[in-house]
């Protein structure tokens, strides 16, 4: 444990941070979800205007450095070539 007030305060800091970042990491894999369930349903104007609001929030936690930015690029390509591709 701890035994310095320093260390004590990065403790906790630590713990806040970890949380806040489950919670970042969540909403960005909900945001890939919701991507590949309206590719998936086979409605493309959904799934892309889907991939516009998920855009915005992988950037965003990727920004954060939740995630690598190569990361969020790489999965954005992915979800727009899924989307290319439907009929």
């Amino acid at each position: 444990m701890a035994n310095s007030a320093q260390a004590r305060k990065r403790a906790r800091q630590s713990l806040k941070a970890r949380a806040h970042n489950a919670s970042l990491r969540t909403a960005y894999r909900t945001a890939v979800k919701k991507v590949i369930k309206a590719v998936e349903a086979g409605d493309k104007a959904a799934a892309q205007a889907q991939l516009v609001t998920s855009t915005s929030i992988m950037d965003r936690i990727a920004d954060k450095g939740v995630f690598h930015k190569n990361k969020a690029s790489r999965q954005k390509s992915r979800l727009s070539a899924a989307i290319k591709a439907m009929a």
